[in-house]
């Protein structure tokens, strides 16, 4: 209820800054847009400067590192809620990897951890009052399943080698429809990191342009006056809704993310069961 709130108080400061389409509506898409923060020479040509987006990434990971630092400093025989909560983070996890990788997997849970709870963090900061959602940037999410998909490919050639190819062609079936259902299961595969991408960065985007829709009208009908002022309390009511489901899209989106890794592993590391 704070947080939604908040976004509110958010929005109604915006209607006093230039944050308006050219028509003279609402810009939802203004929260997303992005300018630098700390300006640096470039260098080769590459502009080092310091985003917005860049920064509540340093921030996310920052306070990742921190929240693990605090969970685990003390490692009590009976834990605090702090490090009850890592634990259960990382067993949770740990568990997850194991159920859909097996024993082999283990090897790979640093890494599935990693992308989980930095996903988790960006989507979690982004929800802050002010704060920049960097998985809003199809850059980002791009960027992430890039990493997941040329490490599967990687543990593909160094596991299977050339053999990893197999994996596509179906078994007992006529060659020239083989050849075909090759072809298809080629494309499907190099779609992996699209998909990944754009299914964190559509969740992300779409639900915080609806909550910056309706804290703008409920800014607005306050601002209007007398009757009008009593309807806000439909838009207000939603954006409360709306602010719950985010945090619920925020922790699903990186489970999925995670999800979808250790499946694509398991894909690469059992092709023989295929």
């Amino acid at each position: 209820m704070a947080l939604a709130i908040e976004h509110l108080n958010l929005a109604g400061a915006a209607l006093l800054r230039p944050q308006v389409a050219e028509g003279g509506g609402i810009d939802p898409i203004h929260q997303f847009a992005l300018h630098k923060v700390i300006a640096l020479p470039k260098l080769f040509g590459l502009d080092l400067s310091i985003s917005n987006s860049t920064l509540f990434m340093i921030l996310s990971a920052l306070a990742l590192i921190g929240f693990f630092w605090m969970a685990g400093r003390q490692n009590a025989l009976v834990p605090n809620r702090l490090q009850s909560l890592g634990e259960l983070a990382t067993e949770g996890l740990r568990g997850l990897v194991r159920s859909m990788i097996g024993d082999a997997g283990a090897r790979f849970f640093p890494f599935v951890f990693t992308l989980f709870t930095f996903i988790l963090a960006m989507n979690f900061v982004g929800l802050v009052p002010g704060a920049f959602t960097a998985t809003s940037q199809l850059a980002v999410t791009v960027t992430l399943a890039l990493v997941s998909f040329l490490t599967v490919l990687v543990v593909a050639f160094r596991t299977n080698g050339l053999r990893f190819f197999t994996k596509f062609w179906p078994r007992g079936v006529f060659w020239p429809l083989a050849l075909v259902v090759m072809v298809i299961e080629l494309v499907s595969f190099m779609m992996r990191p699209l998909t990944l991408a754009l299914r964190l960065f559509g969740n992300m985007l779409g639900g915080h342009i609806v909550l910056k829709v309706f804290a703008s009208f409920v800014a607005l009908l306050l601002g209007a006056g007398g009757l009008l002022s009593a309807l806000s309390v439909a838009p207000f009511l939603g954006a409360v809704a709306l602010t719950a489901l985010e945090v619920l899209v925020a922790g699903l989106q990186a489970f999925v993310f995670a999800v979808l890794t250790c499946v694509y592993l398991n894909d690469v590391l059992h092709i023989d069961h295929h």
